[in-house]
């Protein structure tokens, strides 16, 4: 094994290793709701944080905790079997057709078409009605009277607001261009699966989980915690096997809709680095990334934008009550629950078996889990379920990649 073998596995290693230990400690309150509450006794506020209230005992189990164990123990029974094949004939076959499936142009534009026409039926009706989000009257109340100069120069999600208010011009309803990026979104996932899997089967499924999110489907019509960001993020990861010279400037552009994907820049680099595409490319995208960047840091000083946060004193107890958010705001996304320490064992494999963008996805869902924390210790923001939604897409992605078609070199 060359040097560049043995530096790409212990990259490989570190990524798995942080991850796992991020989503087991994330998933520790799936197990054991108060657990790390009853720790925390000083932190007053739990609502900012997005937790109802504390368990009444450290080691009672959450309603999830059974079936999560349960179903860790299938999966990884089923992998140990397989592995020794002594998994049923019978089953074994399943699985490999599973993996094998290709779909042609023609019927992936018509499942995606039915899919996509049942999901705007059952959701077009949200539309006629006020939202009930607690923060709707804020928003609502900007987008009116607040002009995009003034939301800029605060760095207020400028993007977010002439969304809002172009949807209000255009259809005299706040909610019609959030529902349509939540279609874009979908349509976005599935692109952005098939063609790092290199598989339209993988990309479909991915689109089915999450169109079946709780999640998503909570928040897919709402101006308050509209999907703008997330659209134009995954816009940019697309754009960079597509047209790369745009992908900075989809970047850039979920910034100016939330700037929370600032943080976001390393998990782009990471993607770039480990994308399958040419070397020289690359470079470019870097390069392209690194001079955006720039110009926005240069633009912000000089036309004097305020960009502080509400930041605060980092506090310990509230960075680790921050990963309770993960069981807490998806508790009714099981699927994701059940299935994440899976599915990154599952990434892991793929990045020894050389597929690339397993190990971006990881990096991708690491970054996602880090957040919630990072926002509680160190700001006073307070953590809303929707930002996990990225989550949703992210895990959508490492599924399709398990489904890969193709080893990468």
């Amino acid at each position: 094994m060359n040097q560049v073998e043995k530096t790409s596995n212990f990259v490989t290693w570190l990524i798995f290793l942080t991850t796992l230990t991020v989503v087991v400690i994330s998933t520790i309150s799936v197990i054991f709701p108060a657990l790390i509450l009853s720790n925390s006794q000083t932190v007053q506020d739990l609502e900012s944080l997005g937790i109802s209230q504390k368990g009444p005992e450290s080691f009672e189990i959450g309603v999830w905790a059974i079936p999560l164990i349960i179903t860790n123990v299938i999966v990884f029974s089923m992998y140990f079997l397989y592995v020794k094949e002594r998994l049923p004939n019978t089953l074994s076959n399943v699985l490999k057709k599973i993996f094998r499936i290709k779909i042609s142009k023609k019927i992936t534009f018509m499942i995606i078409g039915i899919l996509l026409s049942i999901y705007i039926i059952g959701s077009a009706g949200e539309l006629a009605s006020e939202e009930n989000w607690g923060d709707y009257g804020g928003v609502k109340d900007k987008t009116e009277n607040r002009s995009l100069e003034q939301a800029f120069r605060s760095f207020d999600v400028p993007l977010k607001f002439f969304f809002l208010s172009s949807s209000l011009e255009i259809f005299d309803n706040i909610r019609v261009i959030p529902f349509l990026a939540s279609i874009a979104m979908l349509l976005l996932t599935y692109f952005v699966t098939s063609k790092i899997s290199n598989s339209r089967f993988a990309g479909i499924v991915a689109f089915i989980i999450l169109l079946q999110s709780n999640l998503f489907l909570s928040y897919d019509t709402s101006a308050t915690y509209e999907n703008f960001w997330i659209l134009f993020y995954l816009l940019s990861l697309y754009l960079m096997y597509r047209f790369w010279s745009l992908s900075p400037v989809a970047y850039i552009l979920s910034t100016l809709a939330k700037p929370l994907t600032l943080i976001f820049l390393p998990m782009s680099i990471v993607f770039i680095l480990r994308a399958e595409i040419e070397t020289k490319k690359k470079l470019m995208i870097l390069l392209s990334y690194g001079i955006v960047v720039l110009i926005s840091i240069v633009l912000v000083v000089s036309l004097g934008i305020n960009v502080s946060g509400r930041e605060e004193a980092f506090s310990y107890q509230e960075f680790l009550m921050g990963f309770t958010s993960f069981a807490y705001q998806l508790r009714f996304d099981g699927l994701v629950l059940l299935f994440l320490i899976p599915l990154i064992f599952g990434l892991f494999i793929a990045s020894i078996k050389k597929i690339k963008n397993a190990e971006s996805v990881m990096v991708l869902i690491l970054g996602t889990l880090l957040i919630t924390p990072a926002l509680a210790g160190f700001t006073v923001d307070t953590n809303q379920p929707y930002r996990f939604i990225s989550l949703i897409v992210f895990f959508a992605m490492g599924v399709g990649v398990l489904l890969s078609s193709k080893k990468q070199a």
